[in-house]
């Protein structure tokens, strides 16, 4: 089993924000799951599926953003997904706008979000971070991941999700390098 987690804050308000990524390639990469069981359970957002013979789940959790490593932990140990399963996708501000890294494990460089996951479940999961600039000083970090995305950002954004969610099997196969490649 494979766990795809979204990072964002719920809520209409929040929708386009920077910090929102993770929700916006949950919603792409589900656009053409017809198969998917769609679910509200862990206080969250919960699909699955049976993807390339492997069953897939992806979860939005609607606890702020600070606080979803509760309601991630408890989907987790639900299912008994190991962190090493696990695919968390967020917003980077140390990346370039719409440029993608992944890691397993590491420190949560700041982000909040994370924070909270490595509180619950430890640190020693992947990590699928999305670029989106850096504000330029630290005392703008709060407000610019909670600002949306410019009209042109935000075309970037969608057209990178289109080619993770094109190239997703790629990285579910365990070769992250050539995921990233066929991004660029």
């Amino acid at each position: 089993m494979i766990a795809l987690i979204g990072l964002g804050n719920p809520g209409t308000k929040y929708k386009n924000n920077r910090h929102n990524v993770g929700y916006l390639f949950i919603d792409q990469f589900l656009i053409d799951r017809e198969n998917a069981i769609n679910e509200k359970k862990f206080n969250g957002e919960l699909s699955s599926f049976l993807f390339k013979k492997k069953k897939i789940f992806t979860f939005k959790s609607r606890d702020y953003m600070n606080e979803c490593g509760t309601s991630i932990a408890s989907f987790l140990n639900f299912f008994k997904i190991k962190p090493n399963s696990t695919y968390i996708v967020h917003d980077d501000l140390d990346i370039a706008l719409g440029k993608v890294k992944i890691k397993l494990g590491g420190s949560s460089a700041g982000h909040n979000g994370l924070k909270s996951i490595d509180a619950k479940i430890g640190k020693n999961y992947n990590r699928i971070r999305i670029g989106i600039n850096h504000p330029g000083s630290r005392d703008l970090v709060n407000k610019h991941v909670l600002s949306n995305f410019k009209k042109s950002e935000l075309e970037v954004i969608n057209k990178l999700n289109i080619k993770m969610t094109d190239n997703i099997s790629t990285l579910l196969s365990g070769d992250k390098s050539k995921f990233i490649n066929n991004l660029k």
